[in-house]
């Protein structure tokens, strides 16, 4: 049988301002997203992380990655979403996802650590 396979698209954690989030940081945030890439594989998916920049190669980083092969499912982080920063670059990115994979199911998690129930809502 034939793993769902999951993309779970975020912003590097390295590369963002946590300054007006004081309970995270990226550490916090890189373990949150493999903690959850690893809590998928329990349930049966294969989930792969791509992490972007802040929006200068971002959308060609997740085309290339959507054109390695079919991902059923496509993931896009509450830190590209939900930042007012990253608005335009969230639109971006769905407007890829539905060029580049248009049978996959599209989810949002609300952080790092809840990406496991938002694939199951859809895939």
């Amino acid at each position: 049988m034939t793993k769902t396979q999951v993309l779970v698209i975020g912003l590097d954690p390295n590369l963002v301002d946590f300054s007006t989030m004081p309970d995270m940081n990226a550490e916090k945030v890189r373990a949150g997203l493999e903690a959850d890439q690893a809590k998928l594989a329990t349930l049966g998916y294969e989930a792969e992380l791509c992490l972007t920049d802040l929006g200068d190669t971002a959308p060609d980083v997740v085309a290339q990655k959507l054109a390695e092969k079919p991902f059923n499912c496509v993931v896009i982080g509450a830190g590209i979403r939900t930042i007012p920063a990253y608005f335009l670059l969230f639109e971006q990115l769905v407007n890829v996802v539905h060029r580049a994979a248009p049978g996959a199911r599209i989810c949002f998690n609300t952080k790092p650590s809840d990406t496991a129930e938002a694939v199951q809502r859809w895939a």
